[in-house]
């Protein structure tokens, strides 16, 4: 995201179906300075793109009312501490007011409180306390704040469909019972008169009490030019309640009690899909309730517990064994495992030491740590995947662009629909009544006796209530969410939707070697000695038959000065033998050939065969050791040549100079001068330095090639290496000897050559444009360091087990968004001609709408019952 762009999330309200869905989006791109507008029905929200200098806020508000809905906002009281006088008030409130999501704030110095309406998805209580305190000022805790904090949104909203549903059914369930008399009897009891006012008085409260929200957001959307399924819910039992009236005053029967009984099926489905879509986002809210509340922070070297919200930067933070680390931080003193399975999914705990970064919210196992702090609030590794997950659910499949413009113009379409059906059975009713008569065989709530207007109007309402846009705005967005929240439960990171069917179509997917399917820590792994071939050159101490930790000692003590990996390595080993360098004086690096240097008074080279060549280092010696390297480098090792030379009573760096040189032309045949001559080199060995292929990742790629995938392989290495690497891996396809810059090229040759797409899989930082590049790019890393914002996908965890489980998430999740698109189209395309026909009865075909949006919600959630493990994890 560029800096003059930026991601806003608007939680709407009152939406209801996917017609409602296109309306808030076609209102909220129409704002000038809104580049796109994603709108998500199962959670609600509406994801905008922006530039936030020529949109306002208050602008994306106002957009969204003016379609009809609204944007949901909170309001918070802040008890504010250090006001004392007027002039504190105008500051607090200016503090308040600059916060971004704030709408408006009130701030009364005689009860010392700040009112500030604000919209919860995009500022919260950590915002207000940070700003209120940057002026000067505190924001002292509440009651309510605990309480708010423990009943969400989403909480609140199940609980009051529920109560709407059961208070529909208090007054139903008595409709039911009084019709069953003259259902299986024919006759009304206690009279016909009593019994139809009855079904009147039942079902007023049904529909105009606990359904009136229907009604409003039927009225509110048609006033704005954009009915919705509640539209066609309020007609179909407003048609059915009218007649409760109408049967007084004309030989018709009474649908009023069939009115109260569809409102409280439609109520039922609103409860219980407001149930799975809860659990289709418990992920999300799993991961914010993971944070910790409190934290003890050492003040002048006592501890304190305070709100976390108050820990900043640099705190001190004291934890003990089974408590969470409060906010991501490094340690700084202790020992302890770490359970890092909520950011991971990895269930092996992590050994952390002094220096090693923690993740807030992870937990300490067994061991007192002091951690100090290093992110806090919206910079949290933590909030930066509720942040990531949101933002995925905010997008759209592709797929899904045909099913939004099928909603665009779903209801006028069966409101036209519905207005045919009703003119063609009032107008031709002899003509359709054969189908009446065929169907009532074996349907027995089809009644072929009844007269034109009736059958006109029961199937009419059948079509209105039948009809179910809800399915097909609930089909993406829920499997989304739910795959999404999987993800994270995993340590993947799915940033669209987009993504997630890119990776359906993916052919062949690209690693960069370094760091990926290498550990990214070079390792020494060979050290052959002059005991395996003969030491040429003058034998100098320690060099005449030279044992491994010999050679060690020269080529670390000449390394210690280089800052490049495979001399970290070399450094690194003799460290863990408990090897004492020597005194290194005249370093120098040569780019691409090796390093050089004196140590201890004796000049040392290491390095390539260029490098020893170039130095005077006899020809016989190298060639006596050349099977050795070959054999090394067909391993897919870098291997290093060690040579020695005595020191002379001259400056170190002439000496170096004069060896070469003298070297040179002791190479063409001048070479018995035994002071100074090329053979004066003592070739000691040489050391192989390997970045070792991680744990899993022979397997890892024998499972995508498993799952018909073809594997390619970047790297700068050489070819020989390159290969031998592809080899022991089970590459496809090697792309050796690739510049950094070039990587991008290579992989946009790839797409070019390949039938189908390409995702790269690199570190998220060094392979950034690579990584745009591929039609799908994943992150790979570890820890809080890993660039979330750089790819499609990341990867939480450092091993390759992640990309199998993303391409088998990545399918589950699109099967799910498919078998979803399918039954909302198949339902209404089969259920609405059924309804034209006569074949529904209003109740049934109500209940049959329900069914069809709980359907698709619960299929959704089925996805939670996919192993996305890769088969090796298993065992």
């Amino acid at each position: 995201m560029t800096e003059d762009k930026k991601v806003i999330t608007l939680p709407i309200e009152g939406m209801t179906c996917a017609s409602c869905v296109s309306h808030v989006q076609h209102g909220l791109e129409g704002v000038e300075g809104v580049q796109d507008a994603n709108v998500n029905l199962a959670t609600e929200q509406a994801s905008v793109i922006l530039d936030p200098v020529l949109v306002p806020l208050p602008k994306l508000v106002d957009a969204v009312r003016s379609t009809g809905y609204d944007v949901v906002t909170e309001t918070i009281s802040l008890p504010i501490g250090g006001m004392t006088c007027a002039s504190c008030v105008a500051h607090v409130e200016e503090a308040l007011s600059k916060v971004p999501g704030v709408l408006s704030v009130n701030v009364n110095l005689a009860t010392e409180k700040a009112t500030v309406e604000y919209i919860p998805t995009v500022t919260g209580l950590a915002d207000f306390r940070q700003a209120v305190t940057a002026a000067g000022y505190e924001v002292l805790p509440t009651a309510e704040e605990q309480a708010e904090e423990e009943l969400s949104r989403e909480v609140r909203k199940m609980e009051a469909a529920r109560r709407r549903m059961l208070l529909a059914w208090a007054f139903t369930i008595p409709i039911i019972l009084w019709m069953l008399p003259e259902m299986l009897l024919g006759v009304a009891w206690p009279n016909e008169t009593i019994f139809k006012l009855g079904m009147l008085i039942l079902a007023v409260p049904v529909l105009f009490w606990v359904g009136r929200r229907t009604y409003v957001a039927a009225w509110s959307s048609t006033i704005h030019g954009a009915p919705n399924m509640d539209a066609l819910i309020a007609m179909g039992t407003g048609a059915s309640f009218l007649t409760g009236i109408a049967t007084f005053f004309a030989p018709i029967p009474t649908y009023a009690g069939v009115a109260a009984m569809i409102m409280a099926f439609h109520l039922t489905g609103r409860y219980v899909e407001a149930s799975a879509k809860g659990r289709a986002s418990q992920a999300i809210r799993k991961l914010l309730e993971l944070g910790a509340k409190t934290a003890r922070v050492l003040v002048d070297g006592t501890e304190k517990e305070m709100p976390i919200d108050a820990v900043q930067v640099g705190d001190v933070m004291v934890v003990r064994p089974g408590e969470k680390i409060p906010t991501d931080g490094i340690v700084v003193e202790g020992e302890s495992a770490v359970d890092e399975s909520m950011a991971t999914g990895e269930s092996m705990p992590v050994n952390k030491r002094p220096g090693d970064e923690v993740i807030g919210a992870t937990v300490n196992q067994d061991g007192l740590l002091k951690v100090r702090a290093t992110r806090i609030g919206k910079d949290t590794f933590l909030a930066q995947v509720v942040r990531l997950v949101e933002q995925a659910q905010g997008t759209k499949v592709p797929i899904q662009a045909f099913a939004d413009r099928v909603t665009a113009v779903f209801v006028p379409i069966v409101v036209v629909i519905a207005a045919l059906t009703f003119l063609a059975w009032f107008l031709f009713p002899e003509t359709l009544r054969p189908i009446t008569v065929w169907v009532s065989r074996f349907l027995p709530w089809v009644d072929p006796n009844l007269n034109a207007f009736t059958l006109a109007l029961i199937n009419t309402v059948s079509v209105l209530v039948i009809a179910c846009p809800c399915a097909l705005g609930l089909a993406t967005p829920t499997a989304l969410m739910v795959g999404s929240g999987i993800g994270a439960e995993n340590g993947i990171l799915i940033r669209s939707g987009e993504a997630i069917q890119a990776m359906r179509d993916v052919r062949v997917v690209v690693f960069d070697k370094t760091g990926t399917l290498t550990k990214g820590q070079p390792e020494v792994t060979d050290v052959v000695s002059g005991s395996s071939f003969r030491v040429s050159g003058l034998v100098q101490p320690g060099t005449r038959n030279p044992k491994p930790e010999d050679l060690l000692r020269w080529a670390a003590s000449v390394e210690v000065g280089s800052e490049h990996p495979l001399g970290k390595a070399i450094v690194r080993k003799a460290e863990e033998q408990g090897i004492a360098l020597g005194e290194l004086t005249d370093f120098e690096a040569l780019r691409g050939k090796g390093v050089r240097g004196v140590v201890d008074g004796q000049a040392v080279l290491v390095g390539s065969r260029t490098l020893m060549e170039e130095n005077g280092v006899e020809r016989a010696a190298l060639e006596e050791i050349e099977d050795e390297m070959r054999r090394l480098e067909d391993e897919g090792k870098t291997a290093m040549l060690v040579a020695v030379a005595p020191a002379v009573p001259k400056s170190s760096s002439e000496f170096l100079q004069e060896k070469g040189t003298q070297g040179n032309s002791g190479n063409s045949g001048n070479s018995g001068n035994s002071g100074n001559s090329g053979n004066s080199w003592a070739l000691l060995g040489l050391i192989a330095v390997a970045d070792t292929l991680k744990d899993d990742a022979v397997a890892a790629v024998r499972e995508l090639r498993a799952l018909g995938l073809e594997t390619a392989m970047i790297t700068g290495d050489n070819q020989r290496t390159a290969q031998a690497i592809a080899r022991q891996v089970g590459i496809d396809h090697v792309l050796a000897e690739v510049l950094p810059e070039d990587k991008l090229v290579e992989v946009k040759r790839l797409q070019e050559e390949t039938d189908g797409l390409v995702t790269m899989v690199g570190d998220g930082i060094n392979d950034a444009p690579a990584l745009t590049q591929a039609d799908v790019g994943i992150a790979i890393g570890t820890g809080t360091d890993i660039a979330i914002e750089a790819a499609d996908i990341t990867l939480v965890r450092g091993d390759l087990s992640g990309v199998v489980s993303a391409v088998k998430l990545s399918r589950a999740t699109f099967n799910k968004v498919v078998q979803g698109l399918f039954w909302a189209f198949f339902y209404n395309v089969v259920m609405i001609p059924l309804a034209i026909l006569g074949t529904m009865h209003p109740v049934l075909a109500e209940i049959a709408m329900a069914s069809s949006s709980i359907t698709v919600v619960t299929n959704a959630n089925l996805l939670r019952r996919v192993d996305i493990r890769p088969d090796y994890a298993r065992r």
